[in-house]
């Protein structure tokens, strides 16, 4: 007990001191020294340790905060593992090929981002996953669009946009009723609240990929191209519609709210099961493509680097990533940096335009510093809350907020569990997609522009028309 007296609050320069050494690491070895930031963060991991210790934790206090951070994303390591394993079987079994396929002969160019931007969402409101759309539909138009020519940056926005804007208005999603729970508001309620931000940010964003999309389709695409892919896709595999019965059986019981673990799972074994009956490969070869991933040696060498991908070894960098990125958001909490930098902050939020640019920022940094979504959307309604409060603005604002500040930038930051998955399904670095990332951009921009005009605001001191304003 006389141990715990000694423990204080670190001071903002300590704070600052150990965030800005961290961001230091991490680019330097990401783009200096061409370093995995795998070695980043566990570098990161300890110096977060000895200010931890200068303040007067233990180092068992501290492994334990690393364990419970690390414990609270498990969830998301297990799903990475699960779409690993159904990638590889997909490709070996035929059905992301004949996705593929079909995909090239009916879509036309100058659709084709547009088309992304709403396959992706309608998958992520049906199965509440954005990264579950991203395993799916979203490696499936990424291949598309490769084919057709497109700068595959901007097919991952599209891919994001999509995935991003269902996840976050579908009741099944994990962020959204995440968000809502942590700011005590009923989630049906904060859809209703969402929605005043990402209409006019889909439409606008599928707007913008419409007009870059007629601009590609005057000159750019190669249709022979086109064809080669597609006559050596269909002299490779199998290619017909009940292909595709393994991806509708997974949407649907993503749909009806199964788990998403062994439903992913499922989707792999019935990948194992058409690649042995539909596409003549041995049982044992197809399981052993969950683990390893597809591999295969055509004439085409585009086909090969397209196709020869997935399996859990694929997958195991991005985990490494998540466990150290967690347990280095875990450790942070614990010793109350991102408090105080928000504690800081008090005096500046005066009216509801500060108040919410600030969550933005705390949700932001909370993806930055804690490395994962979850923490982002467990921090900031616990960091913000008192400041709503103070100013009586409703929570289905601070919820809102957070889920535009914590959900729509998670895949922004590189190092960060929903930025190193994306890397992982499309081999796109993040720092080439995020400029497309055109409906997290426009959500930001809209929510400033509503607190600061003071649209779309609710108050507690006058619920009866903030619950008409709402439906």
């Amino acid at each position: 007990m006389s141990k715990e007296k000694h423990v204080r609050k670190p001071h903002i320069f300590e704070v600052i001191v150990v965030l800005v050494l961290f961001l230091a690491i991490a680019f330097s070895f990401t783009s200096v020294f061409e370093l995995p930031i795998q070695l980043a963060l566990f570098i990161a991991l300890f110096i977060v340790i000895l200010l931890g210790l200068r303040l007067g934790y233990t180092y068992n206090d501290l492994q334990e905060a690393l364990k419970g951070g690390i414990s609270n994303g498990l969830d998301a390591v297990l799903i990475l593992i699960a779409v690993g394993a159904l990638i590889g079987t997909w490709i070996a079994g035929g059905i992301v090929p004949s996705i593929i396929y079909y995909g090239l002969e009916f879509i036309h160019p100058s659709v084709f981002l547009l088309a992304t931007l709403f396959l992706c969402a309608i998958t992520s409101l049906a199965t509440g996953t954005s990264w579950g759309t991203a395993g799916t539909a979203g490696i499936a138009m990424v291949a598309i669009g490769e084919g057709l020519g497109i700068p595959l940056p901007m097919v991952v926005g599209a891919v994001l946009s999509g995935a991003y804007f269902g996840d976050k208005l579908s009741p099944l999603s994990d962020s959204t009723v995440l968000s809502s729970s942590m700011s005590k508001v009923d989630i049906i309620e904060h859809i209703k609240s969402l929605l005043y931000v990402s209409i006019p940010a889909f439409v606008i964003s599928g707007l913008a990929f419409t007009i870059v999309g007629f601009t590609y389709a005057s000159d750019q695409v190669d249709l022979a191209r086109v064809d080669s892919v597609m006559t050596a896709m269909s002299d490779t595999f199998n290619v017909s519609w009940y292909m595709l019965v393994p991806a509708v059986v997974v949407i649907i019981l993503l749909a009806i709210k199964k788990p998403a673990v062994p439903t992913i799972t499922f989707g792999a074994l019935l990948g194992v099961i058409w690649a042995a009956l539909f596409q003549n490969m041995e049982f044992i070869s197809a399981l052993g493509t969950a683990y390893n991933g597809f591999s295969m040696e055509s004439g085409n060498e585009f086909l090969n680097e397209l196709l020869n991908r997935g399996g859990i070894t694929g997958m195991l960098g991005s985990i490494v990533v998540i466990l150290l990125g967690l347990g280095f958001g875990g450790l942070l909490n614990h010793i109350g940096a991102l408090q105080v930098i928000v504690d800081s902050l008090t005096k500046f939020i005066t009216n509801t335009g500060r108040l919410s640019v600030s969550t933005l920022a705390t949700a932001f940094l909370s993806n930055v510093f804690g490395c994962a979504m979850y923490v982002s959307l467990i921090l900031t309604p616990k960091i913000m809350e008192k400041n709503y409060d103070r100013l009586k603005v409703d929570r289905r604002v601070l919820s809102r907020n957070t889920e535009v500040g914590g959900t729509l930038t998670s895949g922004m930051v590189p190092w960060s569990d929903n930025g190193i998955f994306m890397v992982a399904m499309f081999g796109v670095p993040t720092l080439q997609y995020l400029p497309y990332m055109w409906l997290s951009f426009t959500a930001i921009i809209l929510v400033i522009i509503y607190g600061y005009t003071n649209k779309f605001i609710w108050y507690t001191d006058d619920q009866e028309e903030s619950q008409t304003n709402a439906v």
